[in-house]
């Protein structure tokens, strides 16, 4: 099977920031297998706090799933918390509660009466670690999860993805984590030069603003749009509060670990051109040869062999997001690349040469098109060309990417 391949997922705003999250806690609790062995729990705990920056004081929320892989991970984080001067505030649930045999803190008491009064306690957290398997919960109309994004919204606090997940098939499924997997993410979190990849990121980002960027695939995709000043999201692993300062997206406030994505919703006025994909499901209908042409950043033609009806259909259901570009992704860590001799994508493409070219509600990332609709769309074959400088040829990076 060919690498070059481009793959489409379609998701809930609510977890836009999760890559085909398992749609409920038993499903997640079932893509998460126990740990495998050689992980080095006490180096990722260290890891993750040093990248925090915390400052005294600075109270901190572990929020995850409990009678999982990374129990082991909560007692660990805690103690790393407490000995660079933070406070334990403990962890949680989704739901609110205790995370199953973890220590109280007395926080939680907060959140024990309701939605009504998590606004008001979260609104107090300066840092909150969502771990494996903290994801939205579809059964309820709010969760810890999306309350902490209302609060980042409004300016406050920050959090630090811990995914360790994303690993998808070239077909578009999503594959159980296994010692592999945990290598290469392990590695990307410990082994990453985080301050050359906070250069890279900073460079690609004054290339995105000062000339037009081209994406083209072998399959016809050949779409061009301008940065201007749209606010440039560089996940670079920086979860400190001296960068949330800086904040201007809620994105920017929600910090990558394992890091290495810029992102970027661009002038939508300026996307101008066709994006081509692979077979893939629309609508409930499989979709072969689609390519979607845009002008002012508007689908303004669909084009398939065979199951057009579905695109239909789908962008219909979504709105005027459903027709509306997103957003660039381009993965720049490559430790966090394609392995050599394997066919699926690490951790929702944020490494070496993959792009993403996504569909939908763009206010995350600073826009202000809203409803909710968001489908991401992975190249692994793209070449991406920045003022006339290639960044990434046929899905590998090269020149200022790859140094």
């Amino acid at each position: 099977m060919s690498r070059r391949l481009a793959l489409s997922c379609c998701l809930s705003l609510i977890a836009a920031s999760w890559a085909c999250a398992p749609e409920s806690a038993d499903d997640a609790q079932a893509a998460t297998p126990a740990a495998e062995p050689g992980l080095d729990l006490e180096a990722v705990a260290g890891m993750l706090v040093a990248r925090m920056d915390l400052q005294p004081g600075e109270r901190v929320l572990l929020v995850g799933q409990g009678g999982g892989r990374w129990d082991a991970l909560v007692p660990l984080l805690r103690e790393g918390v407490a000995a660079a001067g933070g406070v334990d505030l403990g962890a949680v649930d989704v739901h609110g509660a205790v995370l199953e045999g973890t220590a109280p803190t007395g926080f939680a008491d907060g959140l024990a009466s309701g939605p009504d009064g998590w606004a008001e306690a979260l609104g107090g957290v300066d840092v909150a670690v969502k771990l494996p398997g903290a994801v939205p919960d579809p059964a309820v109309p709010t969760d810890v999860y999306r309350v902490l994004q209302d609060v980042l919204r409004g300016g406050q606090g920050r959090t630090v993805h811990f995914h360790w997940a994303g690993k998808t098939s070239f077909e578009m499924e999503e594959l159980p984590l296994d010692a592999l997997a945990d290598r290469v993410y392990q590695t990307a979190l410990l082994e990453t030069d985080y301050a050359g990849l906070e250069e890279k990121l900073a460079a690609f980002e004054a290339a995105l603003r000062q000339g037009p960027v081209r994406v083209t695939t072998p399959a016809g995709t050949d779409i061009g749009f301008e940065v201007g000043d749209r606010p440039v999201t560089r996940q670079d692993g920086d979860a400190s509060a001296a960068r949330a300062a800086m904040a201007r997206n809620l994105i920017d406030r929600e910090v990558e670990l394992p890091a290495g994505a810029a992102r970027v919703s661009p002038l939508l006025e300026t996307v101008e051109g066709s994006i081509a994909f692979p077979p893939a499901m629309w609508g409930g209908e499989r979709v072969e040869g689609l390519v979607l042409r845009f002008e002012g950043g508007r689908v303004v033609e669909v084009a398939a062999a065979s199951g057009r009806d579905g695109v239909l259909a789908e962008m219909e259901a979504g709105g005027e997001a459903a027709s509306t570009f997103r957003e660039l992704a381009v993965g720049l860590n490559p430790l966090l690349a394609i392995p050599e001799g394997e066919e699926w994508i690490p951790y929702y493409g944020y490494g070496g040469g993959v792009v993403r070219l996504s569909l939908g509600d763009n206010t995350e990332l600073g826009g202000s098109v809203g409803g909710g609709y968001v489908r991401w769309n992975f190249f692994t074959d793209a070449t991406v060309t920045v003022g006339g400088e290639e960044w990434v040829r046929d899905g590998r990076l090269v020149g200022a990417g790859a140094s």
